[in-house]
């Protein structure tokens, strides 16, 4: 059981992070935010009728995790924290939007995500109480989720393309398939660190304490806003697509996971666009198209961008270079690019929102690489991602 002082130490330690904060990512307020609720949290502790022998009933830990996620890299454009937003009077269809009261909705980080815009809800509870369906005037994960959605739907400044859901320490299996199954979340395809490092030095010793806290079993979903149950989205499609490749996006979006989370991630945020061939020559004039060649199509669908770096460096050299023979160098510089620079993070920034094209030589030859040289995986992913290109 953790004690007071321990507990008080890390509010201490999260005020540290929080000024060391960039103010180039995150405002002034957004920090004052954050500091006021450690220093709540921290004369909460101070309090005289808390006793040692009792359990603690703290809140350090989400913050701890808000912080976490502030000082990664990838983040940006912070803008609230901790906060409610304001609701729109109407939602996107142009209904009144009352789902969520007149408070307006809670969220813990308004950002940017490697430059898409996105909201995130943060949660430290036990895995075991956190509940599908509410209870005791309690609102359960469902409905705080579809609250979130609607007024991520119907927001005019701050609208994301994705809400991250962070559960610090997990989340049971049977609520992430409902999530899965009823918002389309997916594992998020964006890597944050399992740990969170900081270094002390003590005054009068030459020790230097590392303090860490694990974040290895947490589990990172993503929801696409406008994936989601979202009429004008299903109704663009409909007008855009035929009716069969409207059911094949929606369908395959839940079977797309097991070839892997970044894969999936990357072609959910485009537009689909089977299109008939006589709507061509309007789509042409339109300025979200984006024209994929052969490498690009490649560095996609291959094992290398899809998880497989680890596999192939933990590999014997030797079992390595009978593999790919004159081709080994030119793989192991493909895995160090991946490892520094993931491709599918780099792309989902330039693709999202807009319709893949592609010409009949690049459309062959592709085919035809992936048919020679493919796994199965890679094949399957290949057929995948070709249904949403025009």
């Amino acid at each position: 059981m953790e004690s007071i002082e321990e507990a008080k130490k890390r509010c201490r330690r999260v005020m540290e992070r929080v000024e060391r904060l960039d103010t180039s990512k995150i405002t002034t307020s957004c920090k004052g935010t954050l500091l006021k609720l450690a220093i709540s949290e921290l004369n909460f502790l101070s309090s005289t009728h808390l006793h040692q022998s009792l359990p603690l009933s703290v809140n350090i830990g989400h913050l701890e995790a808000v912080v976490h996620i502030l000082e990664q890299p990838f983040i940006a454009g912070v803008s609230r924290v901790c906060k409610p937003i304001p609701l729109s009077p109407r939602t996107g269809n142009g209904e009144e939007s009352d789902c969520c009261g007149a408070k307006g909705v809670y969220l813990d980080i308004v950002c940017t995500l490697n430059r898409n815009p996105v909201w995130f809800l943060v949660s430290d509870r036990n895995p075991k109480y956190v509940s599908w369906e509410g209870c005791s005037g309690h609102k359960g994960l469902r409905t705080r989720i579809q609250e979130v959605l609607d007024a991520a739907r119907s927001s005019l400044t701050l609208k994301p393309s994705s809400v991250i859901l962070f559960f610090c320490n997990g989340l049971e299996q049977c609520v992430r398939l409902k999530l899965q199954d009823e918002f389309g979340a997916y594992d998020c395809a964006v890597e944050f660190p399992d740990c969170s490092f900081e270094f002390l030095e003590e005054a009068e010793s030459e020790w230097i304490n590392v303090l860490a806290r694990s974040y290895q079993g947490a589990r990172i979903l993503e929801i696409k806003v406008d994936h989601v149950g979202c009429p004008s989205v299903l109704d663009h499609d409909i007008k855009d697509s035929t009716p069969d490749a409207v059911r094949t996006e929606i369908s395959e979006r839940h079977i797309d996971m097991s070839l892997g989370a970044s894969f999936f991630s990357l072609i959910s945020g485009m537009k689909f666009c089977s299109l008939h061939v006589k709507e061509l020559g309007d789509l042409l004039h339109q300025n979200d198209l984006i024209n994929f060649d052969t490498t690009a199509l490649i560095s996609i669908v291959s094992g290398i961008s899809n998880g497989g770096t680890d596999k192939l460096l933990a590999a014997p050299e030797t079992e390595t270079r009978l593999r790919f023979k004159g081709n080994y160098k030119f793989v192991v510089a493909q895995v160090l690019s991946e490892i520094q620079n993931p491709i599918h993070a780099e792309l989902s920034g330039i693709i999202s929102g807009k319709r893949g094209i592609i010409c009949e030589t690049v459309h062959s030859e592709f085919k035809e690489l992936v048919l020679m040289c493919g796994g199965p995986k890679e094949k399957l992913r290949a057929d995948q991602l070709l249904k949403c290109l025009m």
